[in-house]
């Protein structure tokens, strides 16, 4: 095992499967003579020539479809979004071809392609800079999502989605590229809905995903100081969903917390507990609680940004008010 960071990894995952299938190429911008804006695609166009590492024009609408046109072509790009915010400018390509290409068609043709990126928000980025998409794409039918939280996760996903014969949003996250972990030295993939159990317990669910996992698992740390058992799941895709991982750890511990950076109002996190409410509600000791960004524009001054977002201590909070949910309905009545 090798310690990595998470853009050595996805440098690794993408330098394995270019030097594997010659079908891939990646394209985006600032990828190749700059080495990608985050460095994940570092040495890889001096590696692999500009025919198989294209530097794009800042025009997202026109290299994703690119990207499409290729894909259904027979090849399997890797289109790099600077950032998930500019993949807004790439919408109809994303939602009208590469979801679409395979129904419209009536099966005679794929999209085997990966978007991917910096998703949610990072620091001192305001508003329009720090936005959480993944409820946008995880709406779409005929896309698949994956939201990686560590090395050994991104690399084993991404090497996955690259070989799946369909559009597949690949979630990273700016803040997350130095965080370091364990990578196995040999070749590994990772099913895409199958999620991860990071730790088991008996008395809270908490369920996230992404960048969110870190401050899931201190907050289980705190937890398990005052003597809780907290369970902590990580989704690591959205689509496919591995809805199984989640059923079986809230029938066993009766209570959920889900914890997310999107903004509530019809985010991926609600459908989750929309989810647990149906198929869960006869195991259901509390309701289900939701950790959201606030529903308000990202603020740009720091301490502001940081208050509005999911935080350890919003996470303890959610999981106690679910723990001690019998208490609070039993003052309620008192009163």
């Amino acid at each position: 095992m090798a310690e990595l960071s998470m853009r050595e990894a996805l440098n690794q995952a993408l330098d394995e499967e270019l030097a594997r299938d010659d079908r891939v190429v990646l394209m985006g911008e600032e990828i190749g003579e700059y080495n990608g804006a985050y460095k994940v695609t570092k040495g890889l166009m001096d590696k692999y020539g500009e025919k198989r590492v294209l530097d794009t024009p800042i025009t997202e609408l026109g290299f994703s479809g690119l990207g499409v046109g290729a894909a259904a072509a027979g090849l399997r790009p890797v289109v790099e979004w600077m950032t998930l915010n500019f993949s807004l400018l790439a919408l109809d390509q994303v939602v009208n071809n590469a979801a679409k290409m395979r129904h419209m068609s009536g099966g005679q043709l794929s999209v085997p392609m990966v978007f991917r990126g910096p998703n949610g928000p990072a620091e001192y980025l305001s508003s329009q800079h720090s936005q959480a998409l993944q409820s946008y794409y995880a709406h779409v039918p005929g896309l698949k999502v994956v939201a990686p939280s560590t090395p050994y996760d991104a690399k084993g996903l991404l090497k996955t989605s690259i070989r799946d014969d369909n559009p597949v949003i690949f979630l990273e996250g700016e803040m997350m590229y130095s965080w370091k972990g364990e990578v196995p030295e040999e070749e590994y993939l990772i099913p895409l809905g199958q999620a991860s159990i990071r730790r088991e317990g008996k008395d809270v669910s908490l369920i996230s995903y992404g960048k969110p996992t870190r401050m899931v698992d201190k907050a289980a740390q705190l937890l398990a100081g005052e003597g809780y058992q907290p369970e902590v799941i990580d989704l690591r895709s959205l689509r496919p969903l591995d809805e199984k991982t989640i059923y079986t750890s809230v029938r066993k511990t009766h209570r959920a917390v889900i914890v997310e950076e999107s903004w509530p109002v019809a985010s991926f996190g609600a459908y989750v507990g929309y989810l647990i409410g149906k198929y869960c509600f006869d195991d259901l000791d509390a309701q289900v609680e939701m950790v959201a960004s606030e529903d308000v524009p990202m603020p740009y001054n720091h301490r502001m940004e940081l208050a509005v977002q999911p935080s350890v201590e919003k996470i303890v909070a959610a999981a106690k008010r679910v723990l001690y949910a019998e208490d609070a309905v039993y003052e309620g009545r008192e009163d």
